[in-house]
């Protein structure tokens, strides 16, 4: 079996540290990014993420091998791996996850090989509060509890 050529060599989309992108990422295909991105990042494809990568969004793949800062939720349909000196602020989901030395992750991984991940976890769910939980003030006056 042939050993699987890195992304950066392969990928129909290729974004170098020079990029610095505010808003959603969706490719079609494999994608090199090296860039900052504030946003989203998809695709339906394999996605490398540079030593220079600095991703503040969710990030869904087919595959991710990922370097770099990533503060965000990583969700891979098939496999998922962390490369050394990568930090994750984010929740982690894949059907196989490899995660190597020196790695700084802070957030909740889910597994599960049988499953396939169709799309990134929700970065966070607002639950309000019940309308009583609210209580009426005079201007300059702090609410009682």
């Amino acid at each position: 079996m042939p050993t699987p050529q890195p992304a950066a060599s392969r990928a129909n989309n290729i974004l170098n540290s020079d990029v610095d992108l505010r808003g959603n990422l969706k490719c079609s295909g494999d994608v090199f990014f090296d860039g900052k991105l504030d946003g989203d990042l998809m695709t339906d494809g394999a996605l490398e993420l540079g030593e220079n990568a600095n991703v503040r969004g969710n990030v869904a793949a087919a595959n991710i091998l990922a370097r770099g800062k990533i503060n965000g939720n990583l969700a891979a349909r098939e496999r998922l791996e962390i490369k050394s000196r990568t930090e994750i602020v984010g929740d982690l989901r894949g059907a196989k996850l490899v995660i190597e030395d020196g790695v700084t992750f802070q957030g909740k991984a889910e597994i599960a090989p049988a499953k396939s991940v169709v799309s990134a976890p929700a970065a966070t769910t607002f639950i309000p509060k019940p309308p009583d939980a609210y209580k009426a003030t005079e201007i300059g006056k702090p609410a009682s509890r």
